[in-house]
């Protein structure tokens, strides 16, 4: 018996991205009777391509408002969904053709597993910062994990009803929280056996700096409701431990010993070699490790500032 699949799509902004990912749905190899495909936008108008896009693939567009969070808009496009899977994708994910094929597979032959998601690839002559981002994302592959990102997840709508949804307090980490929620039920399992471009991936490591500000103000939000496991405690510590040391180290320089300040930039530095030494390692060289060092030299402070902004909106409010 064929399942159908319902695709929600939360979308703003660029549709040209959006249009791409719709034909990657279009080409699956699947019969195109047991797809649906539900854009939720917040734009208030769509180009006449996007709407014939969207027509032809008896699409529904939904209208969301401007102060929607993406969880608000997922659960929307939930709503208006009718299939006995969910497949959630960003705007700008373009899946082989293989995807809900390889999805289905994967989540019926092991029952426990409750979210299936494809590795990230990205051509041979992406820039460097799009493929360190694509290694970061494999760095576990057909294995369960304790989390995966929103951009390309497959499920049951019972599992996602069981779930309660994604959470709209969040602004951003709402995928850590809701797939960590879904696996209170299962298993979270990372397959090879498809894969899926992210089309609108970091590609220049100074808007990477200023999107990591933004992504890093729902963590402390993030942790309410939730059970934190030891693996992604690091990820809170260590932007703090790089951002103590690395401005005690500038404020200090000129009234310390030449050795004291020696050592609190070592110690601030630390972390950005340990995360660098092993990603290059992961990678077996084919990433550069001075691109890998100055991506965490950039990350770390940034996920700092951004949880720092968090921080203050939690006190403001």
């Amino acid at each position: 018996m064929v399942s159908k699949v319902s695709f929600i799509i939360p979308h703003r902004g660029r549709e040209e991205m959006l249009r791409q990912t719709l034909d990657s749905i279009a080409a699956q190899k699947y019969d195109k009777r047991d797809i649906e495909v539900i854009v939720v936008t917040q734009n208030q108008s769509m180009t006449n391509d996007t709407v014939i896009t969207l027509r032809n693939m008896a699409g529904k567009l939904i209208r969301a408002e401007e102060s929607d969070t993406i969880s608000q808009m997922r659960n929307q496009g939930v709503e208006q969904s009718s299939g006995e899977y969910l497949a959630f994708l960003d705007a700008d994910i373009h899946i082989e053709s293989n995807w809900i094929v390889s999805m289905l597979s994967a989540m019926q032959e092991q029952p426990s597993r409750v979210i299936v998601s494809a590795v990230q690839s990205c051509p041979g002559q992406a820039p460097v910062l799009e493929k360190i981002r694509t290694e970061l994302s494999n760095v576990c592959v057909d294995c369960n994990v304790e989390f995966l990102p929103g951009r390309n997840l497959f499920l049951r709508r019972s599992s996602f009803e069981k779930s309660g949804g994604f959470p709209a307090h969040l602004v951003t980490c709402e995928d850590y929280y809701f797939t960590q929620k879904v696996a209170e039920q299962g298993q979270l399992y990372y397959t090879s056996r498809s894969n899926y471009i992210h089309l609108g991936e970091d590609k220049q490591f100074d808007l990477m700096f200023k999107k990591e500000i933004w992504r890093g103000q729902s963590n402390l939000h993030s942790l309410k409701g939730r059970k934190v496991p030891l693996s992604e405690i690091p990820s809170f510590l260590v932007p703090v431990w790089f951002a103590l040391f690395a401005t005690t180290f500038v404020v200090s320089f000129p009234f310390l010993s030449r050795f004291t300040s020696t050592l609190l930039l070592l110690l601030a530095l630390f972390p950005v070699g340990l995360y660098s030494w092993r990603l290059h390692q992961h990678s077996e060289g084919r990433l550069p490790l001075p691109a890998i060092v100055r991506f965490y030299s950039l990350y770390f402070p940034a996920r700092f500032w951004g949880t720092l902004i968090g921080l203050f909106k939690i006190v403001k409010t």
